[in-house]
């Protein structure tokens, strides 16, 4: 069932077409596992049960009843699209073609990527490195970022007359969450900070978190990049490490996301090495 049969299916319709109702109406004797028949051409059981599915809601005789009716209507509307020929316009042969071509590349990369297979050691090798890295606090941390010094220097300065971090975060910006005023997730760094095991995070702005006390904010711009950040130490606790039971599934599906990657980008690269490319 396509998307728009789901969203039609899910959203129950105030008023049914006349059509499908009719049709419901003139029903008589059908075969096991048929529900209805609209000119001859019938609609499974497995259809219907198919549609209840999609809906996510519970399997009742009302939901059932007007999903038949909906049914009904597509396969009147389909007859009377088909009719008037309407798989000739081109609009719905490009709609064909891109389905049939996004089917086609599913069914190649399926067969033609071969991710390495996840084992409980790798998980286990994943949590333990994880582990390792983290130091004995934990920042939760809120953020600003902005693309020139000048700008950086008058939120500092709304900031120090009482402003509001959050407000100004949504307002300014160009940071992650900047729309949930600024807010970062929960990190820990060994400390003094090393290069490379700042998670993920850019050196300049762990070296300058674990510094600040919790609620202050950075007294200046800390420039990344060609970026200027504001920080506030929203947060600071003894690291919290969950235990491997807790964080396992999310490990792997982490490495069969890394290794599906990994596959891919081997396919793409044999791929190119025996294509003529011109750009």
């Amino acid at each position: 069932m396509s998307a728009t049969t789901t969203t039609f299916a899910a959203k129950k319709s105030a008023q049914e077409p006349a059509t499908a109702q009719a049709a419901i109406g003139a029903s008589g004797a059908l075969p096991s596992g048929v529900i209805a028949r609209v000119n001859s051409v019938s609609i499974q059981q497995s259809d219907l049960d198919a549609a209840v599915r999609a809906t996510g809601q519970p399997d009742t005789p009302a939901l059932r009843a007007s999903l038949k009716n909906q049914l009904i209507a597509r396969e009147l509307f389909r007859q009377a699209a088909q009719k008037q020929h309407y798989e000739t316009h081109a609009d719905v042969q490009a709609i064909v073609e891109q389905a049939k071509t996004a089917a086609m590349m599913q069914a190649y990369l399926r067969d033609a990527v071969k991710p390495a297979p996840v084992t409980d050691a790798d998980v286990k090798a994943r949590y333990d490195s994880i582990v390792a890295s983290l130091g004995e606090n934990e920042y939760k941390a809120s953020a600003i970022a902005v693309k020139d010094e000048a700008t950086a220097k008058t939120i500092l300065d709304q900031l120090k007359k009482g402003g509001d971090f959050a407000q100004l975060a949504k307002q300014y910006s160009q940071g992650p969450n900047a729309a949930q005023g600024g807010v970062l997730n929960w990190v820990s760094f060994k400390t003094p900070i090393v290069a490379g095991q700042t998670q993920n995070w850019p050196q300049p702005l762990a070296e300058a978190i674990v510094k600040l006390p919790q609620g202050a904010v950075s007294s200046a711009p800390i420039q990344v990049g060609e970026a200027y950040w504001i920080l506030r130490a929203d947060q600071v606790r003894k690291t919290q490490v969950p235990t491997f039971d807790q964080t396992k599934d999310s490990l792997r599906k982490e490495l069969e996301q890394v290794a599906l990657a990994k596959a891919t980008a081997q396919v793409v690269t044999e791929l190119v090495k025996s294509a003529h490319i011109e750009q």
